[in-house]
């Protein structure tokens, strides 16, 4: 009796725990049910301006004109891959990633130049997708069973067609076709392949063919998004749902502390895709791609934990985190790889006009102005696949990179060096950064939210009447944006201005009279009636200071700009047999100096700041270098490179180093580490 007592007692404990949780589950159920219904889209604070309206002038121009000629404009006639018998024209060459990365930076570098001649090259890659479309809605190089059958891929054999993953980023390639074109064949294009997309993800799902699009799932859902602002179809808000659901949970990731942490503690690969810097710069977007489909403000706090957390224990001075490739810790001495910083460029572009938090504008300048310019030849033509910020050498090698190849290919300088991902998807970061100089504001006015010289031409104001502007600066070198505008008759509209968070005394005048700055939130706003021949000078000046970084070191900053040590330098060439040509570089002058400690705790005292005005035919090289600080420092005799790598040397917990110093106080030279290949910008202090 009292055995049946004690079964009878755990079959109704065991019913009560079961009940509990069903109605946990339901509960949870419910939550999420209840989160759709309530489902409310967020208009974005800042709209962008569609790709041909703003127009590069002066060092930007230059540069772009770099990539014109050089490998941009030309990919696909010194690049095999692309060249022999491509997949995205319909031949069986390649059929991935690497077309439609050269084409995310060549197409909107035509339109940016508008250059006639490129147009045609890069449209035959956008009309053959249009136009070769299956009745499915499914797009793409002709895969090898359509080849074989003479069948073309519909919705009920869907594991015949190919990755998920190359045809997102070939929808942002169209996506930017048809901002410049509004060409009417692009919404339905991208309105039947949706359609196809969702009557196949039960069987062929984001990851089932790849872990790299269950990682980068965000990029398809923005462009969902992206339509859904177009057409208003719910239906796509839902597939965003679902493809959301299938891909990695990258704000969940980003919102938990551990990810970061642990990368930093033990960079042993465990997790690696879901700490392979390429993934994370991508998956920055994630957050506000969810919060914009939502409104659900959790999904900012995830962001804004994830990226203090990530800058915190992997950022590097010149304004990325390490990613060679997993992520690597805070030393100056691991590598970026070089898409790392690219499409980290491009979520904080698209951070930018979601939130309009301005902490993010600043440190797309940062990455934009530091990070990127070193990491490819002046000529546009050669890349490394991983600097250093503290780099004294470029030269074949392992380093200290999670990710090294038997070869020591990835410090080099060449075309096909380390993998040719960053070859091909390089020329993203200088168009897309031109293309968010400007936004639209909620209210179609105006916002100068990154500052670089150009002309903007688009319609404001509730009438939609046009405008244009001239924006005559050598910023980020000079402190001064002069904004003139060349066509308008009593236009009303308000023009925003951002006013970084590393500029202390800024101040204004329109058509030269001083005007009170009210600044909130770091953007500045000007709301008035425009007439033709309206100008307006925004003054941010740039003071030397100081930022502390890994093992107490130091690093200089003068406005926008981090600043690295000038050295000599001796460049040499060689061959690789399965990589090809490829440069090193030696220093010639010396590279182990530490920072006065008088220069560092007063460093506008203590410095000494030479400007010029900008060459013409800009290119970022030291040659070209328009600014130069002077500071006194030691050089230290013991800090040696070991396997090519400056390790900072140990100091003390009062910031000093306490090792041979030698007697003589120098005056070293630094310039902007854009215009650097070998350079020290973390610096030890000595006394």
């Amino acid at each position: 009796m009292e055995i049946k007592k004690i079964i009878l007692g755990i079959i109704l404990t065991s019913l009560i725990f079961t009940s509990i949780s069903l109605m946990s589950f339901t509960s949870k159920a419910d939550l999420l049910n209840q989160s759709i219904r309530k489902r409310k889209t967020v208009p974005r604070v800042y709209n962008e301006i569609p790709l041909g309206n703003i127009k590069p002038e002066g060092w930007l121009l230059d540069q772009l004109k770099t990539m014109r000629h050089n490998s941009t404009g030309h990919l696909d006639e010194i690049y095999d891959k692309i060249k022999i018998d491509n997949g995205w024209l319909g031949g069986k060459g390649d059929n991935w990633e690497e077309t439609p990365y050269w084409l995310d930076g060549a197409l909107p570098l035509a339109y940016l130049l508008d250059d006639k001649e490129l147009k045609q090259k890069v449209l035959k890659y956008v009309n053959w997708s249009i136009d070769n479309q299956r009745p499915s809605g499914y797009f793409g190089p002709i895969t090898e069973w359509e080849l074989e059958t003479g069948k073309k891929v519909d919705t009920a054999n869907c594991d015949k067609g190919q990755d998920w993953w190359p045809r997102m980023v070939m929808l942002k390639v169209i996506k930017q076709y048809y901002s410049a074109t509004s060409d009417e064949r692009v919404i339905p294009f991208m309105e039947e392949y949706f359609t196809y997309q969702e009557s196949t993800l039960d069987k062929c799902t984001i990851g089932h063919w790849s872990e790299w699009a269950e990682s980068r799932g965000i990029e398809n859902v923005k462009i969902i998004q992206w339509l859904y602002n177009i057409n208003k179809d719910e239906d796509l808000l839902k597939l965003a749902d679902r493809i959301q659901s299938q891909s990695f949970q990258w704000s969940e990731w980003l919102g938990n502390r551990d990810w970061v942490i642990n990368a930093a503690v033990n960079p042993d690969g465990k997790d690696w895709m879901h700490r392979h810097g390429v993934n994370v710069g991508m998956a920055l977007k994630a957050p506000v791609e969810n919060f914009e489909r939502t409104g659900d403000s959790s999904f900012l706090k995830d962001l804004d934990t994830g990226f203090h957390d990530l800058m915190t224990l992997h950022g590097l001075p010149n304004g990325i985190f390490s990613a060679d490739e997993d992520l690597h810790g805070n030393a100056p001495t691991q590598g970026t790889e070089l898409c790392a910083i690219v499409e980290t460029m491009y979520s904080l572009e698209d951070i930018i006009g979601v939130t309009g938090n301005p902490k993010y504008m600043d440190a797309l300048e940062r990455t934009t102005f530091n990070a990127m310019p070193p990491q490819t030849t002046d000529d546009y033509s050669d890349k490394q696949y991983f600097q250093l910020a503290n780099q004294v050498e470029i030269q074949r090698g392992v380093y200290a990179f999670t990710l090294p190849f038997d070869r020591g290919m990835n410090n080099v300088l060449g075309t096909k060096s380390g993998y040719t991902c960053c070859y091909v998807n390089m020329h993203q970061g200088w168009t897309k950064f031109a293309q968010h100089l400007w936004f639209k504001t909620q209210d179609n006015g105006l916002a100068a939210l990154l500052y670089s010289p150009n002309t903007l031409k688009t319609t404001v104001g509730p009438e939609q009447q046009e405008v244009i502007i001239k924006e005559d600066t050598q910023y980020p070198f000079g402190d001064s944006i002069k904004f003139e505008v060349q066509e308008a008759d009593g236009v009303q509209f308000s023009l925003q201005m951002r006013i970084p968070a590393w500029c202390t005394d800024p101040s204004l005048t329109v058509n030269g009279e001083p005007v009170k700055l009210n600044v909130k939130d770091q953007i500045t706003t000007l709301d008035r009636t425009w007439n033709k021949g309206d100008k307006v000078t925004l003054n941010l000046p740039m003071e030397v200071r100081v930022s502390s970084w890994a093992e107490n070191s130091k690093a200089i900053e003068r406005g926008p700009l981090v600043y690295g040590l000038k050295m000599g330098q001796q460049w040499d060439g060689s061959h690789q047999e399965q990589e090809g040509d490829y440069y090193t570089v030696a220093p010639t002058t010396p590279w182990n100096y530490g920072l006065l400690e008088s220069e560092v705790k007063n460093p506008e005292q203590g410095t000494q700041v030479i400007q010029e005005e900008l060459k013409k035919d800009f290119k970022w090289n030291l040659e070209n270098a328009p600014v130069e600080i002077k500071i006194k420092a030691k050089l230290i005799p013991d800090w040696k490179a070991v396997n090519g790598l400056a390790y900072l040397p140990v100091s003390g917990r009062d910031g000093f180093y306490k090792g041979n110093v030698s007697d003589k106080i120098e005056t070293i030279t630094l310039v902007p580490i854009g215009f650097t290949k070998l350079r020290i910008v973390a610096f030890p202090v000595v006394q």
